[in-house]
């Protein structure tokens, strides 16, 4: 079974609290323990876990029914670089062989979207990570990087390139572990559609995904 995880922390940088300030009538923490505790209830799931170093968050975990986990200092801060973080998550938080991170700046995936993946690693049991397919003109270092300046093609045209978006990531803790990232060097990626790809980063994200919230979800 797997063991699904939401990394919360009290250091918001660039959103001050995105993680409980209000989102929609509730918080973008509340949406999805509520998210994962639907899943729990068909079995798709063993426990849900809230990692945080913010008692408020930690108290509001365990009243809608998750597992509450105090997690150090260092591994809530921005010293830690991310596959510190990754790995010091996956040795310490639940007992499960499998995880499946569960961040909360992904609010609008749909339960549907949850069982088509589940049901699809319940099937075939491997490192299942979301994307998003870039289709954009890219350029770096002064140079086109997905396409022929004097060949321009159609944007729909150009090559699939994928940005992990990290709404949902299964993978075995021991590969958690090893790689100290959600990622293995053979994932398989499920696409995403824009709406419900969003990643709240940033205040105009948080503003865009609330709004759109409302539209789809209430």
């Amino acid at each position: 079974m797997i063991t699904a995880i939401i990394p919360v922390r009290k250091g918001s940088q660039r959103v001050k609290n995105k993680n409980k300030k209000k989102f929609a009538n509730s918080s973008l923490l509340e949406i999805k323990i509520k998210q994962l505790l639907e899943l729990q209830k068909r079995n798709k799931i063993a426990e849900i876990i809230v990692s945080s170093d913010d008692q408020e968050m930690l108290d509001i975990a365990k009243k809608l029914g998750a597992i509450a986990h105090n997690r150090t200092e260092y591994y809530a801060s921005s010293k830690a670089t991310n596959s510190e973080f990754f790995e010091n998550l996956a040795k310490t938080v639940g007992k499960e062989h499998w995880i499946m991170y569960s961040p909360v700046t992904s609010p609008l995936i749909s339960i549907e979207t949850y069982n088509e993946i589940l049901s699809n690693f319940q099937n075939n049991p491997k490192n299942i990570v979301t994307v998003s397919n870039v289709k954009h003109h890219l350029w770096k270092d002064g140079k086109p990087l997905n396409y022929n300046i004097k060949q321009s093609p159609n944007s729909q045209d150009l090559p699939d390139i994928y940005s992990i978006n990290y709404a949902i990531s299964i993978i075995r803790r021991s590969d958690m572990i090893e790689y100290k990232n959600v990622v293995t060097d053979t994932p398989t990626f499920k696409i995403l559609d824009e709406i419900e790809s969003i990643d709240i980063d940033t205040e105009f994200d948080f503003m865009v995904a609330e709004l759109i919230y409302k539209k789809f979800k209430e």
